[in-house]
């Protein structure tokens, strides 16, 4: 339905996008994810046709649409910021997105009516936009975007402004609405639990280029680099230390791992790696507790009550810190612990600012542990794509 290929831009001098590419199948729910200046909206204009790239091009349905203007791409758009014209009602506003279809009155107000139930704002037909509240004025915007039926729906941080309530009911709803129409939909956010919880597929865009793509819960739990697995949820960063090549051996801490099944000579003994895990995988181990891959002593540095759990802050030998989430019996502080990883809650990836010709994703997938060796050239491959290697 969508596809970029190669596309790059530049304001000026300035770089905003470097050889972007990616393709929506027709019905899917893109989300697009990366933080705040990453090219995010610079790929929402290159669609929408609100600027030309520098090189590439966007096809829709085939169709090279490049240079085509807007408002001949059949492309639905609601931007981050509200674009609702305030001398118009609810329900004329809806009806601007429909001015350049050739339909008659009758069928004008019958498809504004629907799509006004459709976000549930069928009794706000004659309301103004400073009548209505923020999600309800993003409902409206949506409801105008979808009315005239187009081939791809842009979602622009549509949710940004909305405090937490609000934005976890439009999330909602905008999964309902969008299963309901099939539309294709790239949904653009900067909010890791939006995409997560919302698209079923995610491209990352880091400094105007993909860092990855694919299934959510697979980023999440196999990071495919260090950006990916700080930036797609919390992560605790550790140092770590090649002391073997054959097979690869790694010392964390006060414990001497090897990554079973696997030799490694692009890297050198001594070289210094960095070891990712998820805050939820790291556990504070009772004295009686059993063995489990990696032990770190450390000493509690704080501990943070947030509501639902408690974030223990542990300061390790090294002078690094991790948190673990604790959801009762917290450890007090200066309290002497040590903290346990399982091999399989492991990222390791080499290299001071991320990799520097491979990196090792150790997972446990169907009972066996796996290690995914991505060559630097394939950090946005599709998991199916991506070489495994399976302990002897």
């Amino acid at each position: 339905m969508l596809t970029l290929d190669g596309v790059s831009h530049q304001y000026g001098s300035e770089p905003a996008l470097e050889d972007v590419s990616f393709s929506l199948d027709d019905g899917e729910l893109v989300g697009l994810l990366g933080p705040s200046g990453c090219g995010k909206t610079t790929v929402v204009q290159a669609v929408a046709g609100h600027l030309t790239p520098t090189a590439g091009c966007v096809r829709l349905r085939g169709a090279d649409v490049t240079t085509m203007p807007p408002e001949e791409r059949h492309v639905g758009v609601v931007f981050q910021r509200s674009t609702l014209y305030p001398h118009m009602t609810v329900g004329e506003n809806v009806a601007y997105g429909l001015t350049a279809c050739e339909t008659t009155d009758t069928d004008r107000a019958q498809t504004v009516a629907e799509y006004l139930e459709l976000v549930g704002l069928a009794g706000r037909h004659d309301s103004h936009p400073d009548e209505l509240s923020g999600g309800q004025r993003r409902r409206v915007e949506l409801a105008r975007a979808l009315a005239p039926e187009p081939d791809v729906l842009l979602l622009d941080e549509p949710l940004s402004a909305l405090d937490r309530p609000l934005r976890s009911q439009l999330r909602n709803a905008i999964a309902r609405i969008q299963k309901e129409t099939k539309v294709t939909t790239l949904f653009v956010t900067h909010d890791q639990e939006e995409a997560m919880s919302l698209a079923e597929r995610l491209i990352i865009l880091n400094d105007g280029a993909i860092s990855a793509m694919g299934h959510p819960r697979r980023l999440y739990e196999s990071p495919p680099n260090r950006f990916v697995a700080s930036f797609l949820g919390r992560s605790n960063v550790i140092s770590a230390t090649v002391v073997k090549l054959d097979p690869l051996t790694l010392e964390i801490g006060e414990t001497v791992m090897e990554i079973t099944g696997h030799s490694q000579t692009d890297l050198c003994r001594g070289d210094d790696l960095r070891v990712h895990t998820r805050p939820a995988d790291t556990a504070i181990l009772a004295a009686d507790a059993a063995d489990t891959t990696v032990r770190l002593p450390g000493t509690v540095a704080s501990v943070t009550d947030i509501g639902s759990r408690y974030d223990v802050r542990v300061r390790l030998s090294s002078g690094e810190e991790v948190t673990i989430e604790r959801e009762q019996s917290p450890p007090g502080v200066d309290e002497q612990v040590t903290i346990g990883i399982a091999e399989t809650d492991l990222s390791v990836f080499s290299g001071e600012n991320g990799f520097r010709r491979w990196w090792f994703v150790v997972r446990r997938f169907d009972g066996c542990s796996q290690i995914f060796r991505i060559p630097e050239k394939s950090v946005t491959a599709e998991p199916s794509r991506v070489q495994s290697i399976t302990p002897r």
